[in-house]
């Protein structure tokens, strides 16, 4: 499963980086934030925050890590695997405190 194989650090790095850190970051967080926000409109406090951090946050971090070690192993120019790792930190962050 490409799950594992991303928190392993086998993906190439564009793919980790675009498909799960990008897009897959986007995707999962604007879901649990409509999800937490009508959540929040129902009343509905505790389930509201489950769905907003119990679901994004795990994402994240599994991202994050494999974009990490992605980058690690990336054989081109290093400053694209640095520029992928500080990207995927800062926005990962950002998205998962807000």
């Amino acid at each position: 499963m490409n799950a594992f194989r991303l928190w392993k650090g086998d993906l190439p790095l564009p793919q980790a980086f675009w498909n799960w850190a990008v897009a897959g970051g986007i995707a999962v967080n604007m879901l649990t934030s409509i999800l937490f926000l009508a959540l929040i409109m129902a009343d509905r406090i505790v389930p509201a925050f489950v769905v907003g951090y119990a679901l994004s946050v795990p994402y994240n971090i599994v991202a994050t890590v494999g974009v990490w070690r992605s980058a690690a192993r990336y054989e081109g120019e290093r400053r694209w695997a640095d520029l992928a790792r500080i990207v995927t930190v800062a926005g990962m962050i950002l998205l998962s405190v807000t």
